[in-house]
């Protein structure tokens, strides 16, 4: 048996999984950001009739996947494996949201890098030969990971101008075996890397270490430089980390120029007071199946580097002084 294992962390797919369609569901400060219009939905309200915001989340978590299914043609019945994850304690947005889909789950959670890593999972599922189409389905939600990771959402904390706001977002994206749309060429899975940073308002410094070992790690088992590619976006470092991860990154020896950026960036403008950016599985969700997807079927971009990024801590650990561990996962995207 012939491996598809490339170098030191990376896959290439012998089959390229096809992504048959995507969908977006935000909330109202998202859509009044710069890429507002790109989304599937956006919601008026953090609730949208819902009677908390954790319930709110998982049915955004429905919406974007039903939608994802619809767009696509592809009858429910026919799909194999739902790939779901958030950030909430025991992923209980995508367990609650699996619990009305009806669908195989596989649980993942990866925190930020959590959507490449469902695209990098599913990929493996359908070039493997275990299914022919797979749903990957990823959110966050503002109040709900405030109230769960930082201070009571009504104490009005002063936020760190290095802290980063969780977005209120879940996407989807449906893979298939074969059909028309962009396929998803490689993927090159991270390692855990710690630089001992435990200021959890900072997310973005204790992420950029990890991300840029992927990167590193995806060029050498490719062979490939920033060049090769129409867009490289991390998500979600924020400013700060991406600012980190590019400087990281020239003292390697790589100059990520002017096609690196990160969909923490993208999302908000300096006007929408979120400090260093954006955060939370929804954020590289969103962007990817709103914005990016949108620039590559219009032609665009031809090949793009979608670089999850993940702060592997918990509430549990940050009271206990922890550092912060990092992950990075990798996806090409190619039309």
């Amino acid at each position: 048996m012939d491996l598809k294992r490339m170098g030191n962390q990376t896959v290439v797919f012998a089959n390229p999984p096809v992504i048959l369609s995507s969908h977006s569901v935000v909330g109202p400060k998202e859509g009044q950001g710069p890429l507002g219009k790109t989304f599937s939905r956006v919601w008026k309200d953090q609730l949208n009739g819902e009677k908390s915001w954790e319930v709110a989340e998982s049915k955004m978590l429905q919406e974007a996947m039903q939608g994802a299914i619809s767009q696509a043609g592809v009858p429910k019945d026919h799909i194999d494996f739902m790939l779901a994850g958030d950030l909430l304690n025991q992923m209980i947005s995508s367990n609650f949201a699996a619990r009305q889909m009806a669908l195989p789950l596989i649980g993942i959670y990866g925190a930020c890098s959590t959507m490449a890593l469902g695209m990098a999972l599913g990929s493996m599922l359908i070039d493997g030969g275990f299914a022919q189409y797979v749903l990957v389905g990823v959110s966050s939600h503002h109040d709900t990971a405030e109230r769960q990771f930082r201070s009571p959402t009504e104490q009005g904390t002063q936020r760190a101008m290095s802290a980063q706001w969780t977005v209120t977002g879940a996407g989807s994206v449906l893979l298939g075996r074969s059909g028309k749309g962009p396929r998803i060429t490689s993927a090159t899975l991270g390692r855990v890397i710690d630089f001992a940073e435990k200021d959890v308002n900072n997310m973005g410094s204790a992420m950029a270490p990890a991300v840029a070992d992927t990167i590193l790690n995806h060029f050498h088992d490719l062979q490939r430089k920033p060049e090769d590619y129409d867009l490289m976006a991390s998500g979600d470092l924020g400013a700060v980390g991406l600012a980190l991860a590019g400087e990281v990154l020239k003292q390697s020896g790589i100059d990520m120029g002017t096609g690196f950026t990160d969909c923490g960036v993208m999302i908000f403008d300096a006007s929408q007071d979120v400090h260093a950016g954006a955060s939370g599985c929804g954020c590289s969700s969103v962007v990817f199946a709103g914005e990016i997807m949108r620039r590559i079927k219009v032609g665009e971009l031809k090949r793009v580097l979608l670089v999850g990024s993940g702060a592997l801590h918990s509430p549990t650990s940050a009271l206990q002084g922890e550092s912060i561990p990092g992950i990075g996962h990798a996806v090409v995207i190619e039309a």
